[in-house]
């Protein structure tokens, strides 16, 4: 029989309060078998400003290399000094993370540290510890669950949804991939499903509609977990600073979107037949952004996005998506954070956390429909920016202050999702709130990669000699030449980050480099022009696009090739 996680923490506060000493539990233990993790935190010594602690983590899963900690406190608790773990804080959230000598975790085996703190008014012990985003001292539920369940069955909500779970491999995708020169390779990776208009709920020219996906994912998720990877993406007005992957339904058609579009996934999603996939949601690619850096009076303002500021139908939208497919207990939103080169000014940072909460809280959706964020979806900003960091300076010049970094705040993907994150954390969102990068095409490998930093003559020689992602200018995003596949999809790669993803699929088009007529409702782009000389977003760059473009969502395999060619890891 399982137990609550309330009984749990209760009888492991009765064990250690009568013993003295950390409970472990072997994973035969009866009764709490299923527990994935046991966390016992005890307060040793306390006073009237302050206290010591003892916590003993046990592993009951695959062993691990490394762990890291982590729970919230409920009042003013502070971290001040350490051992045999390294301890960080950032607001009530903490992270303890192994020392180089104790991160070795076999099954059934256990790790302890200590720390000193400080409070006022009640020390309480913190209700929910995650290892590893794994929810710990309960078996897969959390703290809303309506009562005890087993890990994986219809109705468990898990803290990261590719914790210990497969991915779903799109055959179509896989198909196209396979038939490539050398596509092989990696035509077994997973990708996503994109629901670009309502027709593709159905099928789009005899194509797999989605209950055709859930049930090829029912097949290859055999009697493990499974995550299928979902595209919500046809917003009123879609993509209102662009043209190439503008959307079928005009800027007041919103309820259409509501009653054509979302209620027929939800009810999809609903159906009991697919209760024990995990399915995530990405929920509407670069519509909020666009409400942010795109709105007069900004340079970079278009018409079209401010006519969707004014009528509120992306925050109605987004809310309404994130209400009516958050009803599932087996669905996981998370929702488009942009990318750093889009939202890492001082001036975009906040305001965009802010617009996202405002959506999250619209029409009838509330902060906990929201399991994360996603960042640099279908984009190409790199993961990490190895040769130059936000901190360095030349000749007493800032590395912000280089032309391609600009005075932004952050260099690379994996800095930036961190601290949005932990921004969203401060506004409101759950502590335990999980962030996605799409990794599909962020690479830049090949012969072009710089091997370490630029030279010191200046600080854009420098920033320009080393940086991997070799665009022209940050803002540009349709079919960037020279880019290449990124680290390949993986659960829980660095702090605060639930999966490295690929929802966009390498080799399908950002966009047409010339006008192509269309029933689509995609325009032509001038970004996708490889001719082009740019605007405000790119600070008149160049577009660095390739040449010979298909439309959005088409198979390019030019771009496929290089992509392969180029990717980094290499293949």
């Amino acid at each position: 029989m399982s137990r609550t996680r309330t009984a749990l923490l209760a009888a492991l506060a009765l064990v250690a309060g009568a013993s003295g000493t950390a409970l472990a539990v072997a994973p035969g233990d009866a009764g709490i078998a299923a527990v994935p993790c046991t966390v016992d935190y005890k307060v040793q010594n306390q006073w009237d400003t302050g206290f010591t602690a003892a916590v003993t983590i046990t592993n009951n899963s695959a062993a691990k290399s490394s762990w890291s900690l982590k729970w919230s406190y409920a009042g003013n608790q502070k971290v001040t000094s350490g051992w045999n773990a390294k301890i960080s804080q950032s607001g009530t959230a903490v992270t303890a993370a192994n020392e180089s000598y104790n991160g070795t975790l076999g099954t059934g085996g256990s790790a302890s540290f200590g720390f000193q703190g400080t409070y006022s008014g009640t020390n309480a012990v913190p209700a929910t510890f995650t290892l590893d985003g794994v929810t710990c001292n309960v078996d897969g539920g959390g703290p809303t669950d309506p009562g005890p369940t087993d890990p994986g069955t219809p109705g468990t909500k898990v803290d990261n949804p590719y914790a210990g779970a497969k991915v779903y491999v799109n055959p179509e995708w896989s198909a196209k991939a396979a038939a490539e020169p050398g596509g092989s390779r990696i035509s077994n990776q997973p990708t996503a499903v994109w629901l670009d208009r309502i027709a593709a709920i159905n099928g789009v020219n005899g194509g797999m509609g989605l209950r055709a996906h859930l049930d090829k994912a029912l097949e290859q998720k055999g009697s493990g977990e499974l995550v299928v990877q979902l595209v919500i993406y046809n917003l009123p007005g879609r993509d209102c600073a662009a043209l190439a992957s503008n959307g079928e339904l005009g800027a007041t058609e919103i309820d259409k979107y509501k009653t054509q579009y979302i209620d027929p996934i939800a009810a999809i999603l609903a159906d009991p037949k697919y209760a024990s996939l995990r399915i995530v949601n990405t929920v509407e690619i670069d519509s909020l952004p666009n409400l942010v850096t795109n709105v007069s009076p900004r340079a970079t303002a278009t018409a079209n996005c401010d006519t969707m500021k004014a009528n509120g139908n992306y925050i109605k939208g987004v809310g309404y998506a994130l209400n009516k497919l958050g009803d599932a207990p087996n669905v996981y939103n998370y929702v488009d954070a942009g990318h750093h080169g889009w939202l890492g000014w001082d001036d975009n940072f906040s305001a965009s956390v802010q617009t996202i909460k405002q959506a999250a809280t619209a029409e009838g959706a509330t902060l906990s429909d929201v399991q994360g964020f996603i960042t640099n979806t279908a984009n190409y900003s790199a993961l990490k920016e190895q040769n130059f960091t936000i901190n360095d300076s030349v000749n007493g010049k800032s590395v912000r202050e280089s032309k391609w970094v600009d005075w932004n705040r952050y260099t690379d993907e994996l800095s930036y999702a961190q601290a949005f994150r932990q921004e969203a954390v401060n506004q409101g969102f759950a502590s335990g709130v999980g962030m996605l990068i799409d990794t599909s095409r962020n690479g830049w490998g090949g012969t072009a990669r710089p091997t370490g930093p630029g030279a010191t003559t200046d600080v854009d020689t420098y920033v320009n000699g080393g940086r991997i992602d070799r665009r022209i200018h940050v803002g540009n995003w349709c079919n960037q030449a020279g880019a290449g596949l990124g680290e390949r999809p993986k659960a829980s790669p660095a702090a605060g980050i639930d999966a490295y993803v690929w929802i966009k699929p390498p080799g399908e088009s950002d966009g047409a480099s010339s006008a192509i007529p269309n029933d689509e409702g995609k325009g032509f782009d001038r970004m996708c022009d490889p001719t082009y000389t740019g605007n405000p977003r790119n600070n008149n760059n160049m577009s660095g696009a390739l040449p010979n473009a298909p439309l959005a969502g088409h198979w390019f395999s030019a771009q496929f090739q290089e992509l392969m060619k180029n990717a980094y890891p290499a293949l």
